[in-house]
């Protein structure tokens, strides 16, 4: 593999892996900072416009590197935004879906059954409490596993 140096703020480092192949996404990323760069004014739209074929034409990591070196780095992404694996999210969505079902279980029962107050309150009010605990842990694992 060839070697090539990244450079991230003021420090370099040395990769071996910039002779990996890319994904679409990993094209579509540089071709978004190269397009905030236009719009802020760090490049001309000829700039840019060059910039954006030689992106979606790079076949290799180090194509890419030249196309954002002297860009500043993208910003950090929010801290209040956790996005869930997609295992997680599904385990979240069964949690949910068996929690609506229960839920619907208990309306039906409340509408047709006899007493006049609003007994399911609680049943429904735990079940959403159950709800916001997992996807709390769910996010907080995931911070820990990343850190």
């Amino acid at each position: 593999m060839s070697e090539s140096t990244e450079y991230t703020g003021h420090t370099a480092r040395l990769r071996t892996d910039a002779a990996l192949r890319l994904s679409d996404a990993d094209r579509e990323a540089v071709a978004d900072r190269i397009r905030a760069a236009a719009a802020e004014g760090r490049l001309t739209l000829e700039e840019a416009d060059e910039r954006q074929q030689a992106a979606y034409a790079a076949k290799i990591e180090a194509d890419l590197i030249p196309l954002t070196a002297d860009l500043p780095a993208p910003p950090p992404p929010p801290p209040g935004l956790r996005t869930l694996p997609p295992d997680a999210r599904r385990r979240l969505m069964i949690h949910a879906g068996i929690g609506l079902a229960v839920v619907l279980l208990v309306l039906v029962r409340w509408i047709v059954g006899p007493v006049s107050f609003f007994w399911p309150g609680g049943p429904i009010f735990w079940i959403a409490v159950s709800i916001a605990a997992h996807y709390w842990f769910a996010t907080r694992r995931r911070s820990a596993q990343r850190a």
